[in-house]
Protein backbone atom coordinates (compact mmCIF):
# COMPACT_ATOMS: atom_id res chain seq x y z
CA UNK A 1 0.00 0.00 0.00
CA UNK A 2 1.53 3.52 -0.79
CA UNK A 3 1.48 6.36 1.29
CA UNK A 4 -1.02 7.91 -1.16
CA UNK A 5 -4.05 5.31 -0.27
CA UNK A 6 -4.26 6.48 3.53
CA UNK A 7 -6.65 8.58 3.18
CA UNK A 8 -8.53 8.88 -0.39
CA UNK A 9 -10.68 11.34 0.06
CA UNK A 10 -8.13 13.53 1.22
CA UNK A 11 -8.01 16.93 -0.03
CA UNK A 12 -4.63 16.38 -2.25
CA UNK A 13 -4.09 20.38 -2.51
CA UNK A 14 -3.84 20.41 1.26
CA UNK A 15 -0.71 20.74 3.34
CA UNK A 16 0.18 17.38 4.71
CA UNK A 17 0.03 16.57 8.58
CA UNK A 18 3.55 17.77 10.61
CA UNK A 19 5.39 14.54 11.96
CA UNK A 20 4.39 16.17 14.97
CA UNK A 21 0.91 15.28 14.43
CA UNK A 22 1.45 12.16 12.91
CA UNK A 23 3.11 10.80 15.58
CA UNK A 24 0.38 11.78 18.01
CA UNK A 25 -2.14 9.29 16.11
CA UNK A 26 0.60 6.32 16.09
CA UNK A 27 0.37 3.42 19.24
CA UNK A 28 3.66 3.40 20.99
CA UNK A 29 3.17 -0.37 21.91
CA UNK A 30 2.38 -1.15 18.29
CA UNK A 31 5.41 -0.46 17.30
CA UNK A 32 7.20 -2.64 14.58
CA UNK A 33 10.82 -4.02 16.35
CA UNK A 34 12.77 -3.64 13.18
CA UNK A 35 12.03 -2.05 10.26
CA UNK A 36 13.84 -2.63 6.93
CA UNK A 37 14.30 -0.13 4.08
CA UNK A 38 15.24 -0.50 0.15
CA UNK A 39 16.26 3.24 -0.57
CA UNK A 40 15.23 3.51 -4.18
CA UNK A 41 15.30 6.87 -6.40
CA UNK A 42 18.31 8.47 -5.77
CA UNK A 43 19.34 8.35 -9.44
CA UNK A 44 15.93 8.79 -10.94
CA UNK A 45 15.49 11.89 -8.09
CA UNK A 46 18.87 13.53 -10.01
CA UNK A 47 18.18 12.99 -13.38
CA UNK A 48 14.96 15.22 -12.29
CA UNK A 49 16.89 17.61 -10.92
CA UNK A 50 19.21 17.56 -14.31
CA UNK A 51 21.93 16.53 -12.14
CA UNK A 52 24.10 13.05 -12.63
CA UNK A 53 23.27 10.05 -10.73
CA UNK A 54 25.63 10.45 -7.47
CA UNK A 55 24.02 13.93 -6.70
CA UNK A 56 21.13 11.96 -5.91
CA UNK A 57 23.09 9.49 -3.66
CA UNK A 58 24.84 12.85 -2.13
CA UNK A 59 21.34 14.14 -0.70
CA UNK A 60 20.09 10.51 -0.02
CA UNK A 61 22.80 10.32 2.89
CA UNK A 62 20.39 13.21 4.58
CA UNK A 63 17.25 10.98 4.29
CA UNK A 64 19.63 8.52 6.20
CA UNK A 65 20.08 10.84 8.72
CA UNK A 66 16.70 11.95 9.06
CA UNK A 67 15.19 8.43 9.21
CA UNK A 68 17.84 6.90 11.90
CA UNK A 69 17.27 9.85 13.87
CA UNK A 70 13.19 9.51 14.08
CA UNK A 71 13.85 5.32 14.59
CA UNK A 72 15.94 6.51 17.22
CA UNK A 73 12.92 9.17 18.46
CA UNK A 74 10.68 6.04 18.25
CA UNK A 75 12.79 3.43 20.12
CA UNK A 76 12.81 1.12 17.12
CA UNK A 77 15.03 -1.30 18.57
CA UNK A 78 16.63 -2.38 14.95
CA UNK A 79 16.79 -0.16 11.32
CA UNK A 80 18.31 -2.28 8.28
CA UNK A 81 19.28 -0.03 5.21
CA UNK A 82 20.02 -1.94 2.03
CA UNK A 83 22.65 0.64 0.53
CA UNK A 84 24.46 -1.35 -1.89
CA UNK A 85 23.21 -4.73 -3.59
CA UNK A 86 25.85 -7.23 -5.02
CA UNK A 87 23.80 -6.35 -8.53
CA UNK A 88 24.85 -2.57 -7.76
CA UNK A 89 28.42 -3.73 -8.69
CA UNK A 90 27.45 -3.95 -12.28
CA UNK A 91 26.22 -0.51 -12.35
CA UNK A 92 29.11 2.12 -14.22
CA UNK A 93 32.26 2.32 -12.80
CA UNK A 94 32.21 5.98 -11.91
CA UNK A 95 28.91 5.55 -10.22
CA UNK A 96 30.62 2.58 -8.35
CA UNK A 97 33.62 4.22 -7.44
CA UNK A 98 31.42 7.06 -6.13
CA UNK A 99 29.36 5.64 -3.88
CA UNK A 100 32.31 3.85 -1.95
CA UNK A 101 34.23 7.17 -1.76
CA UNK A 102 30.57 8.93 -0.25
CA UNK A 103 30.21 5.49 1.72
CA UNK A 104 33.79 6.06 3.31
CA UNK A 105 33.08 9.83 3.78
CA UNK A 106 29.92 9.56 5.63
CA UNK A 107 31.04 6.54 7.72
CA UNK A 108 34.17 8.99 9.12
CA UNK A 109 31.65 12.06 9.57
CA UNK A 110 28.75 9.63 11.14
CA UNK A 111 30.60 7.51 13.36
CA UNK A 112 31.20 10.12 15.93
CA UNK A 113 27.04 11.27 16.18
CA UNK A 114 26.06 7.40 16.11
CA UNK A 115 28.13 6.94 19.15
CA UNK A 116 26.80 10.01 21.03
CA UNK A 117 23.01 8.75 20.55
CA UNK A 118 23.97 5.28 21.47
CA UNK A 119 23.64 3.45 18.04
CA UNK A 120 25.22 0.72 17.36
CA UNK A 121 26.04 0.02 13.72
CA UNK A 122 26.26 -3.30 12.21
CA UNK A 123 26.82 -4.79 8.52
CA UNK A 124 26.01 -7.80 6.51
CA UNK A 125 26.32 -8.80 2.81
CA UNK A 126 29.99 -9.65 1.01
CA UNK A 127 32.62 -7.87 2.70
CA UNK A 128 34.95 -9.85 0.61
CA UNK A 129 33.89 -7.59 -2.46
CA UNK A 130 35.04 -4.53 -0.37
CA UNK A 131 38.11 -2.80 -0.62
CA UNK A 132 40.33 -2.76 2.29
CA UNK A 133 40.36 0.40 2.61
CA UNK A 134 36.48 0.69 2.72
CA UNK A 135 36.79 -2.54 5.47
CA UNK A 136 39.32 -0.47 7.37
CA UNK A 137 36.65 2.28 7.91
CA UNK A 138 33.46 -0.06 8.81
CA UNK A 139 35.39 -2.11 11.18
CA UNK A 140 36.93 1.38 12.88
CA UNK A 141 33.39 2.61 13.17
CA UNK A 142 32.27 -1.32 13.93
CA UNK A 143 34.44 -0.62 17.20
CA UNK A 144 33.45 2.85 17.91
CA UNK A 145 30.04 2.04 18.44
CA UNK A 146 30.02 -1.83 19.71
CA UNK A 147 28.96 -1.05 23.46
CA UNK A 148 26.28 0.90 22.61
CA UNK A 149 22.41 -0.13 23.57
CA UNK A 150 20.00 2.30 21.46
CA UNK A 151 19.22 1.80 17.54
CA UNK A 152 20.56 -1.35 16.05
CA UNK A 153 21.54 0.27 12.68
CA UNK A 154 22.05 -2.99 10.27
CA UNK A 155 23.68 -1.36 6.97
CA UNK A 156 23.37 -3.90 3.94
CA UNK A 157 26.62 -3.81 1.99
CA UNK A 158 27.16 -5.72 -1.00
CA UNK A 159 24.20 -7.62 0.29
CA UNK A 160 21.97 -10.08 -2.05
CA UNK A 161 19.15 -12.40 -0.13
CA UNK A 162 19.99 -15.68 -2.72
CA UNK A 163 24.18 -15.02 -1.84
CA UNK A 164 23.09 -15.12 1.96
CA UNK A 165 20.82 -17.95 1.53
CA UNK A 166 23.97 -20.14 -0.14
CA UNK A 167 26.27 -18.89 1.94
CA UNK A 168 24.28 -20.30 5.09
CA UNK A 169 23.43 -23.65 3.05
CA UNK A 170 26.89 -23.75 2.49
CA UNK A 171 28.10 -23.65 5.91
CA UNK A 172 25.08 -26.40 6.97
CA UNK A 173 26.50 -28.94 4.26
CA UNK A 174 30.04 -28.36 5.52
CA UNK A 175 29.50 -29.08 9.19
CA UNK A 176 27.07 -31.87 8.38
CA UNK A 177 30.32 -32.85 6.23
CA UNK A 178 32.37 -33.05 9.12
CA UNK A 179 29.77 -34.14 11.85
CA UNK A 180 28.96 -31.63 13.73
CA UNK A 181 25.37 -31.62 12.23
CA UNK A 182 22.97 -34.03 11.52
CA UNK A 183 20.92 -33.34 7.99
CA UNK A 184 17.82 -34.96 9.48
CA UNK A 185 18.54 -32.05 12.45
CA UNK A 186 18.27 -29.43 9.89
CA UNK A 187 15.33 -27.32 10.24
CA UNK A 188 14.08 -23.91 9.51
CA UNK A 189 15.67 -22.90 13.22
CA UNK A 190 19.09 -23.83 11.92
CA UNK A 191 18.90 -21.92 8.99
CA UNK A 192 18.02 -18.75 10.59
CA UNK A 193 21.23 -19.26 12.71
CA UNK A 194 23.50 -19.55 9.57
CA UNK A 195 22.51 -16.05 8.08
CA UNK A 196 23.95 -12.89 8.98
CA UNK A 197 21.26 -11.43 10.29
CA UNK A 198 20.89 -14.22 13.38
CA UNK A 199 21.18 -11.99 16.00
CA UNK A 200 18.53 -9.85 14.83
CA UNK A 201 14.54 -10.46 15.14
CA UNK A 202 12.92 -10.62 11.73
CA UNK A 203 11.97 -7.64 9.89
CA UNK A 204 7.79 -6.87 11.11
CA UNK A 205 7.98 -3.80 8.17
CA UNK A 206 9.57 -3.31 4.96
CA UNK A 207 9.47 -0.04 3.19
CA UNK A 208 10.71 0.77 -0.28
CA UNK A 209 10.59 4.33 -1.96
CA UNK A 210 10.09 5.10 -5.58
CA UNK A 211 7.23 3.68 -6.54
CA UNK A 212 8.56 0.32 -7.33
CA UNK A 213 6.84 -2.89 -6.21
CA UNK A 214 9.03 -5.84 -5.52
CA UNK A 215 11.43 -6.43 -2.89
CA UNK A 216 15.17 -6.67 -5.49
CA UNK A 217 16.94 -9.80 -3.62
CA UNK A 218 16.60 -8.52 -0.06
CA UNK A 219 16.23 -10.20 2.76
CA UNK A 220 14.26 -12.87 1.25
CA UNK A 221 14.03 -15.24 4.06
CA UNK A 222 13.39 -12.58 6.86
CA UNK A 223 10.54 -11.35 4.92
CA UNK A 224 8.52 -14.00 5.05
CA UNK A 225 5.88 -12.57 7.16
CA UNK A 226 6.70 -8.52 6.75
CA UNK A 227 4.10 -6.21 6.08
CA UNK A 228 5.22 -4.25 3.02
CA UNK A 229 4.74 -0.92 2.59
CA UNK A 230 5.90 1.41 -0.91
CA UNK A 231 5.70 4.79 -1.77
CA UNK A 232 6.49 6.57 -4.80
CA UNK A 233 8.24 8.83 -2.92
CA UNK A 234 11.99 8.94 -4.15
CA UNK A 235 14.57 8.35 -1.53
CA UNK A 236 16.22 11.71 -1.03
CA UNK A 237 12.32 13.51 -0.21
CA UNK A 238 12.01 11.12 2.50
CA UNK A 239 11.70 12.20 5.76
CA UNK A 240 10.17 11.36 9.23
CA UNK A 241 6.44 12.28 8.25
CA UNK A 242 6.68 9.47 5.49
CA UNK A 243 8.28 7.23 8.11
CA UNK A 244 5.30 7.70 10.59
CA UNK A 245 2.61 7.61 7.40
CA UNK A 246 4.27 3.99 6.77
CA UNK A 247 4.28 2.78 10.48
CA UNK A 248 0.48 4.22 10.48
CA UNK A 249 -0.13 2.39 7.78
CA UNK A 250 1.24 -1.08 9.56
CA UNK A 251 -0.71 -0.83 12.58
CA UNK A 252 -3.94 -0.05 10.53
CA UNK A 253 -2.75 -4.16 9.47
CA UNK A 254 -4.26 -7.52 11.09
CA UNK A 255 -1.54 -9.51 11.36
CA UNK A 256 -2.30 -12.89 11.65
CA UNK A 257 0.74 -15.22 10.61
CA UNK A 258 -1.89 -17.48 8.71
CA UNK A 259 -4.26 -17.68 11.50
CA UNK A 260 -8.10 -16.89 11.11
CA UNK A 261 -9.04 -13.15 12.59
CA UNK A 262 -10.74 -15.34 15.50
CA UNK A 263 -7.87 -16.93 16.43
CA UNK A 264 -6.31 -13.97 16.81
CA UNK A 265 -8.83 -11.85 18.49
CA UNK A 266 -9.07 -15.08 21.22
CA UNK A 267 -5.27 -15.20 21.49
CA UNK A 268 -5.40 -11.42 23.22
CA UNK A 269 -5.02 -11.03 27.05
CA UNK A 270 -8.26 -9.73 28.49
CA UNK A 271 -8.50 -6.26 28.91
CA UNK A 272 -8.63 -5.74 32.64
Amino acid sequence: MTQEYLNPNADTQSSPPSPENLGLLMDSERLPKHIAIIMDGNGRWAQEQGQDRLFGHFHGVESVRNIVEGCAELKIGYLTLYAFSTENWDRPQVEVNGLMELLVDTIRKETETLNRNNIKLHVIGDRNMLSDYVNQELNESLEITKDNTGLNLIMALSYSGRWELVHAVQHIAADVEAGSLKAGAVNEDTLRNYLYTSDFPDPELMIRTSGEYRISNFLLFQLAYAELYFTNTRWPDFRKQHLYEALLDYQSRERRFGKTSAQMLASQPPIA
